[in-house]
């Protein structure tokens, strides 16, 4: 069976104010509703393993929404972190924060993991996907360039690998291209298959 004739008798709710998520899931034909934006404490306990921090907010952010679920309802949570040299690196919060996190990044392997969540009124559950990436060695000017003009903000480790850093600047990855954009869909959609 078809994803898509499964979710007819349901309602997606991606709870994210990502353009990517929405643009991952339209892409892979997954219908959707998107919800309000809503307020989520994203801190999370400072012991806890860094590979389990995405999973962890994913759930938070679930536990979160303010919406009481229908019958019919799945709501889709998610949180994508960058993790190299053993430390996450969020988004930045300015110019300065983005040149240093690719600076950090410049000519090392980091891995990408993006935890998802899906609940109904009596389901949960939750599933992490993680990518390793390897940028090549970029320059100043390199670096410079594209935070100038993609000003990466809003972006995990501040970058994004559909954008011009990844086509000049990827020299490999292993694990989902998806998943570094912040959704793994194909995980997903198996996920939704099954719920």
């Amino acid at each position: 069976m078809l994803l898509h004739d499964k979710l007819k008798n349901y309602r997606l709710i991606l709870a994210s104010q990502s353009p990517r998520r929405r643009q991952l899931l339209e892409d892979a034909d997954i219908e959707f509703t998107l919800a309000p934006r809503f307020e989520c404490d994203e801190s999370f306990p400072s012991e806890l393993p860094v590979a389990e921090v995405a999973e962890y907010l994913s759930r938070l952010k679930s536990e979160a929404y303010p919406e009481p679920l229908g019958e019919s309802d799945i709501l889709l949570t998610a949180d994508t972190v960058v993790i190299a040299e053993g430390q996450i690196l969020g988004k930045p919060a300015d110019r300065a924060e983005a040149i240093a996190m690719i600076t950090l990044l410049s000519g090392r392997d980091h891995e990408v993991v993006t935890g998802t969540t899906l609940r109904s009124k009596d389901k949960v559950q939750s599933f992490s996907v993680s990518s390793k990436v390897r940028f090549r060695v970029l320059d100043t000017e390199e670096i410079e360039y594209y935070v100038d003009r993609y000003r990466p903000f809003d972006k995990a480790g501040a970058y994004g690998i559909q954008e011009w850093i990844g086509y000049v600047g990827i020299e490999r990855l292993e694990g989902s291209f998806y998943n570094v954009m912040g959704l793994p869909v194909q995980r997903l959609y198996c996920e939704l298959k099954g719920f």
